[in-house]
């Protein structure tokens, strides 16, 4: 009998930023989730033997799903949470293997998505409200702002952070057919994947059917794997999504 979450983690040369006593910890107190980890080709020597130690020692509740070489975080995710819509649970989610959303938000989303039926994705928000914990540079932040601006304007939906590393969602029909298709994009899998999400469904019912979740506590970790190059790539692969948006829009029926 599966979870009724599976969490997936994608990991590319972690090892020296992961808290296995924080995933154990979870997966110990909550009988209704696994995680499994998708090992992105880690090339630091040191990232396999720590998922696999891991995976050891949480008595069946964390498994790895290891790719053959370096594809991109889009593509990790997308192997991962195809690996468990195979398991059918009701719930599936992914999370960043830094934990700068701490895992006992994991239950915040869970509440959203059964206190609201019509609710298909829960997506986390840094928002810097009074009473939480948002720790972020501020080059950082307002960076997030401006592309969270174009994100909005490519969607035509006022979404406030696409980019948070912590989603969690019902594993319907729809959402299952989101990743089905090859993605385009490298590094743009949480726009990629509203993109679609918003064009099976249609603009106006697919926004209903999304949920930002303000995030009481998320924490810049050091050692990002972001830097110049995945930044400018960020930016053509937006306006990869954005051609494709729009292709979608003028012809409902081309792949998406």
């Amino acid at each position: 009998m599966p979870a009724r979450l599976q969490l997936v983690i994608p990991c590319y040369n972690e090892a020296r930023r992961l808290n296995p006593d924080a995933f154990l910890e979870f997966v110990g107190r909550r009988n209704d989730a696994q995680l499994l980890f998708v090992d992105d080709g880690s090339a630091d020597g040191m990232t396999p033997a720590a998922l696999a130690e891991l995976s050891a020692r949480s008595a069946g509740k964390i498994s790895v799903m290891t790719l053959s070489h370096n594809m991109g975080k889009t593509l990790a995710i997308q192997q991962g949470v195809l690996k468990a819509f195979e398991l059918k649970p009701e719930l599936v989610g992914y999370w960043d293997a830094d934990l700068s959303t701490p895992l006992n938000a994991v239950a915040e989303f869970i509440e959203v998505l059964d206190a609201n039926p019509g609710i298909d994705i829960v997506i986390g928000a840094r928002v810097r409200l009074l009473g939480r914990h948002i720790e972020r540079r501020a080059i950082r932040h307002y960076c997030g702002r401006l592309f969270g601006t174009a994100v909005s304007l490519l969607l035509g939906v006022g979404v406030y952070d696409t980019q948070c590393g912590a989603k969690v969602f019902r594993s319907t029909a729809p959402v299952r057919r989101v990743f089905d298709a090859p993605f385009r994009t490298r590094w743009l899998v949480d726009v990629e994947m509203l993109s679609r999400y918003l064009a099976e469904l249609g603009t106006q019912a697919g926004e209903s059917r999304i949920y930002e979740l303000p995030l009481k506590q998320w924490t810049e970790i050091p050692g990002s794997h972001l830097g110049p190059w995945q930044v400018a790539r960020a930016v053509w692969d937006l306006a990869c999504v954005g051609r494709a948006s729009r292709q979608q829009r003028s012809d409902p029926g081309q792949e998406s």
